[in-house]
């Protein structure tokens, strides 16, 4: 393997640390993945609530599969929609009252219980995909991997929000930009461990969040906009990350809450989500192995104790310019080598992670990421919807 030594931006620069630990290698991990699937119907319309009903999608959901004991680390959600490991993703009405009215669907996400391995979180999420996917079929369906609505953006809040509405949805930064994520798609990847001192959480929020512009770039899927290319690689990273975190730390009962817009912070909703650093700044992969790289990634620099910048809200231009150029640009790149240093350092004597990372390097060095193989498709003549079908 090419080892990498560069010099970061000042963009991420911070003060030096003070003398740490050595990297905790004894650690337990724990894993869990979100993944909002997008969806074709089999004419190649794009699934979203000009075309789809929520009840069709949730018909998809009806036929499969409901384990309760699921429940005991999988939130069911104020509405009870959440009842399986699979639901649909949507924006919720309600009348004046406080009542639903109705659930704009976007299309459906799968939350995988929590894991000891990645190993064993990918070989979930694998599995709930495919059950998904001859689900979907028996309605004429499609899931697909990308990371913004490729025909139509944005979501339009219409009718505006009653008053019951807008003191709820102004009632926290996420509910205030919550119609954001109805043209995005994306992975939250999970990651706890040895119920940490909140304190230490927060600082890998803060990290996590610091380095994202470096990291977003190995998943890039969403090159797609108002039915042509864009001109860059994650419209969804153009549009969401700054207004919406990076990062989401999940803090014990009593634990003080940092003050932030977006949140870096939220009170733990189960005693499952305790301790939890998820990560929300990546665009869907077309395979879940690739979320399997990126997990042992995050556990790197979990682990890492030599970067030093921290944010608390993450850098929207850098995002921005991260999401037009990805690993083209040599600033960025130079940050994605940068963390990758780190966390293979931090992950001596961890083989099944190392080789997780070798495979992150090597794309590194090709600027490998979904949305190139997708806009080079496109340019050889195949629609947007031939493109999203293709394995």
């Amino acid at each position: 393997m090419i080892r990498h030594q560069v010099r970061l931006a000042s963009a991420i620069v911070g003060p030096p640390l003070p003398p740490g630990d050595a990297p905790h290698a004894d650690r337990v991990f724990r894993y869990g993945i979100e993944h909002e699937s997008a969806l074709l119907r089999a004419d190649g319309r794009f699934v979203d609530p000009t075309n789809t009903s929520f009840a069709e999608l949730q018909a998809v959901v009806d036929a499969l599969p409901e384990d309760p004991s699921d429940l005991t680390e999988l939130r069911l959600g104020d509405q009870g929609i959440k009842r399986k490991r699979w639901y649909v993703e949507g924006y919720e009405r309600f009348d004046e009252r406080g009542r639903l009215v109705r659930c704009d669907p976007k299309g459906i996400e799968i939350r995988t219980r929590i894991h000891r391995s990645v190993e064993d979180t990918v070989a979930a999420l694998r599995a709930d995909q495919a059950a998904l996917a001859a689900a979907a079929r028996r309605h004429d369906l499609h899931p697909v991997a990308i990371g913004f609505n490729p025909v139509r953006s944005p979501y339009v809040v219409d009718p505006p929000l009653n008053a019951w509405e807008r003191r709820h949805r102004l009632g926290s930064p996420e509910e205030r930009t919550a119609h954001l994520h109805m043209s995005t798609f994306g992975p939250d990847l999970s990651l706890s461990w040895n119920a940490p001192d909140p304190a230490e959480l927060v600082d890998v929020g803060r990290k996590l969040t610091a380095y994202s512009p470096y990291l977003v770039p190995l998943s890039f899927s969403s090159p797609f906009e108002a039915g042509a290319p864009w001109g860059g690689l994650s419209a969804r990273t153009r549009l969401r990350t700054g207004p919406r975190p990076a990062v989401l730390v999940f803090l014990p009962a009593g634990a003080a809450q940092v003050p932030s817009d977006p949140s870096l912070t939220q009170p733990a909703r189960l005693a499952a989500e305790v301790g939890r650093v998820e990560f929300k700044a990546f665009d869907p992969c077309p395979d879940p192995s690739w979320y399997g790289d990126l997990l042992a990634l995050l556990t790197g620099l979990v682990l890492d104790r030599t970067l030093p910048a921290r944010r608390t809200t993450p850098d929207a231009a850098l995002h921005r310019r991260s999401a037009r150029a990805g690993l083209d640009d040599p600033t960025i790149r130079a940050g994605t080598c940068r963390v990758l240093d780190a966390a293979i350092a931090a992950l001596a004597g961890r083989p099944g992670h190392l080789a997780r990372l070798e495979a992150l390097y090597r794309r590194v060095e090709r600027r490998e990421c979904p949305a190139a193989t997708m806009i080079e498709r496109y340019r050889g003549g195949e629609t947007i919807a031939e493109v999203l079908r293709a394995p």
